[in-house]
């Protein structure tokens, strides 16, 4: 870990990298359907509940990366760690 400003480069895990990995894939699949959707003129709001299952997806994803960040954030002195965390949370909340 370290520290750059009020970022923290972290890196995931071997363990959560392959399952940020995996939901990756499976948003992947879920995109792919949704042009599928729209190519064949599917109801908009049939589209549109796959692409709020989409975003739902991306931001477990955004949340796990998080999670990870503020663990090691959790090492750093105090000070340095609320800078930290309310970096992530301003990050987050601009989503």
């Amino acid at each position: 870990m370290k520290m750059r400003g009020t970022l923290v480069d972290t890196q995931l895990n071997t363990d959560a990298a392959q399952a940020v990995l995996d939901r990756i894939a499976r948003i992947e699949g879920q995109v792919r359907g949704i042009g599928k959707m729209v190519a064949d003129h599917r109801p908009c709001d049939q589209i549109l509940i796959q692409v709020m299952a989409a975003r739902a997806a991306l931001e477990k994803v955004a949340g796990a990366i998080v999670a990870t960040g503020l663990d090691e954030c959790l090492a750093l002195p105090p000070a340095e760690a609320r800078k930290v965390i309310g970096n992530s949370i301003s990050m987050l909340t601009e989503l």
